[in-house]
């Protein structure tokens, strides 16, 4: 008997359907190791959520420009004073917040006089109150620290004493100053601040005669404790 041959099978051509398959199979394995290597996205620091109010008990020193500038470069001033006060602020949008504040200040009176400096005379005191608007960027999760801006108007009431002469008046005052908030948690933060109170001394009675000064700056540095709920 002859033997059986057997007719050898035709290679079959490989499909385009694999050969696509194949393709994609290698370009996602090319693609896998740089991927891996490509460094994650910097998520966007999350803000600290905003209070609706806080408030802020401080303490700290004001430096009084001249309530009347008299003859030959003379002058009736206050000498640096303690003042404590308190602020109350409250958020009516985000960055933006109404401050009330109110403070007090006693020290020495005394009159400048040029080469022998300053000599006492007696005492004063005064009250601030006053309202303002304050700007003021959120902390963050990695940013502790918060600057911001306030500006408004209010009030001074002060009394001079001086012997049996003394003399109590209300003037009208605007403010502007900054500072910065160093978060202390969630809900506390250290406040340092500036402001500058713009005021014009004026009273009907000086040993009995009215006197009106010029504009005066008197400058309170303070720190305190913001307390936010």
């Amino acid at each position: 008997m002859s033997p059986v041959r057997t007719r050898a099978s035709a290679a079959v051509p490989p499909r385009p359907a694999a050969l696509a398959a194949a393709a994609l199979l290698a370009s996602l394995g090319a693609v896998a190791p740089l991927a891996a290597q490509r460094p994650a996205a910097t998520a966007a620091p999350a803000r600290t959520a905003e209070r609706l109010a806080d408030v802020t008990p401080y303490g700290g020193v004001v430096l009084f420009g001249n309530y009347l500038d008299g003859p030959l470069g003379t002058n009736l001033r206050s000498r640096p004073a303690p003042i404590g006060g308190a602020q109350l602020s409250v958020r009516v949008a985000p960055g933006v917040a109404l401050v009330g504040n109110v403070g007090y200040t006693r020290g020495d009176l005394e009159v400048g006089v040029p080469v022998l400096g300053g000599v006492r005379v007696g005492s004063s005191s005064s009250w601030l109150y006053d309202a303002a608007v304050e700007l003021r960027l959120p902390t963050t999760a990695t940013r502790a620290f918060a600057p911001f801006l306030q500006a408004g108007g209010g009030a001074i009431t002060t009394r001079l004493a001086s012997g049996p002469l003394n003399t109590t008046t209300t003037n009208a005052a605007f403010n502007v100053g900054g500072g910065l908030d160093v978060s202390l948690g969630s809900s506390m933060a250290l406040r340092l601040q500036a402001r500058d109170y713009v005021t014009r001394f004026a009273s009907q009675e000086v040993a009995g005669v009215q006197a009106r000064g010029d504009l005066s700056h008197n400058v309170a540095v303070s720190a305190g404790l913001r307390l936010a709920f």
